[in-house]
């Protein structure tokens, strides 16, 4: 338990009305690790964050968090956690150096080391420019950076970030990302995030859950996480006119707007890839990845989706 920084057992959660959030989850995250719990909307990520970070009570089952249970030990949890809330939101008159410094000092400390921290991580997310502007001045992907920096300004044992770098670019999400790993890597944090992003959580992630439906599907390496495709390779076709149900009898078929990703042995996607060139089609052959191992296991009701 003392090298397990979140432990859920048979976790589950049913708000009023009916609806099933989580349906008995059970999952270890260790200490020091980045861990990427990936969903769609309303698969339940965000309930399990808010339990964990003790904002909503489970309706059954157990989740230790630091070797503390979420029920009846809320405040020592709380005192050792930092959270980036999905809704969350600045305060416009604030300023992005005021929300971090404040943020800090509330924690505990002192002027001197709440000031250094704050410039440091401004610093590091490359804020400096506006760490003394009004939120209220600044864009939407900044105003998520501000919330963003409070949390990862912190010594907390555990960050809960939830979808830290959402409307980021791809720039400032690798900045961002930068300061996640650091966190992990020299401070010795764990970090529990959830994002949308798969290229996010497979370049960050020590390991990775898939939620669908509140059951947890897959927990592991991602590397463990992408043997569930087994030996499958990926092509992608571009084009409107494409045979999508022809494409079916290939492999597992996700229509992305003018393209269509195919899973499937690497046999049946040279065989594929054979045709899309005669066919005068652009297509690209690579391995599986994160996302495809995603697709594949959320079934097809993301497929659908497409």
């Amino acid at each position: 338990m003392a090298d397990t920084a979140i432990s859920a057992l048979n976790l589950w959660k049913r708000y009023p009305g009916g609806v099933l959030a989580l349906d008995n989850v059970s999952l270890d995250v260790p200490r020091g690790c980045i861990f990427s719990l990936l969903g769609r909307n309303g698969a339940g990520k965000t309930t399990f964050i808010k339990i964990a970070s003790t904002q909503l009570m489970p309706s059954g089952g157990d989740l230790r968090v630091l070797g503390f249970d979420v029920v009846s030990e809320a405040q020592e949890i709380r005192k050792r956690i930092a959270l980036t809330p999905q809704e969350g939101r600045p305060a416009l008159l604030n300023t992005p150096y005021e929300h971090v410094f404040h943020y800090l000092l509330a924690r505990g400390l002192s002027i001197f080391e709440a000031s250094a921290r704050t410039l440091k991580t401004l610093k590091e997310l490359d804020m400096m420019e506006y760490a003394h502007r009004t939120c209220s001045q600044l864009s939407g992907g900044l105003r998520q950076r501000t919330l963003a920096a409070m949390a990862l300004a912190t010594d907390a044992d555990l960050l809960f970030l939830d979808e830290p770098t959402l409307g980021l670019d791809v720039l400032t999400r690798m900045k961002v990302w930068e300061v996640i790993r650091r966190a992990a890597a020299e401070n010795g944090q764990t970090v529990f995030l959830t994002t949308h992003y798969m290229e996010e959580a497979e370049t960050l992630s020590d390991r990775v859950g898939i939620i669908e439906g509140g059951r947890l599907v897959k927990v592991g390496h991602v590397s463990d996480v992408k043997e569930a495709l087994g030996e499958k390779m990926c092509v992608e076709i571009s084009g409107y006119d494409l045979d999508v149900e022809m494409l079916r009898g290939v492999g597992q078929v996700l229509v992305l707007g003018r393209s269509v990703r195919v899973l499937a042995d690497k046999k049946r996607c040279d065989e594929l890839l054979e045709w899309a060139v005669r066919a005068g089609k652009p297509s690209i052959f690579r391995p599986a990845s994160l996302e495809d191992a995603f697709i594949a296991l959320v079934g097809r009701g993301v497929e659908d989706e497409g």
